[in-house]
């Protein structure tokens, strides 16, 4: 069981309320009925992850414009640093590549996740 700061849980519900639209897509067309269990916004340590997979020890984080400033790219690398340490993968994908190229954004999801499982 991992742990997580329980003063998150309210922000985790209210982000899965308020989604944005590249991850109400990728939720609602491809990981909601992926046959491993997703899980969205989910609290780990003090972070919420938008998705993450426990079988396949994977988060899917969705970057947007204002994650490649540099404070947030600092911030970005601390938290990916910190989830790795729980010996979880940190996968960031940009929204752009979710509009634009979504098919190839599923298959390597999938291919993450059928090559952590095996690991």
């Amino acid at each position: 069981m991992r742990t997580y700061n329980k003063k998150n849980i309210p922000l985790a519900k209210q982000l899965r309320k308020s989604m944005t639209e590249q991850e109400r897509k990728l939720w609602y067309v491809f990981l909601r009925s992926y046959p491993i269990k997703f899980y969205r916004q989910r609290p780990i340590n003090n972070y919420i992850a938008d998705f993450y997979c426990p079988d396949a020890r994977l988060v899917i984080e969705l970057d947007g414009g204002g994650h490649y400033f540099e404070m947030q790219i600092i911030k970005d690398a601390e938290r990916t640093k910190n989830i790795n340490s729980l010996g979880i993968d940190v996968l960031r994908i940009c929204n752009t590549d979710i509009n634009k190229n979504f098919k190839t954004v599923c298959e390597y999801i999938h291919y993450l996740v059928q090559k952590r499982i095996k690991e």
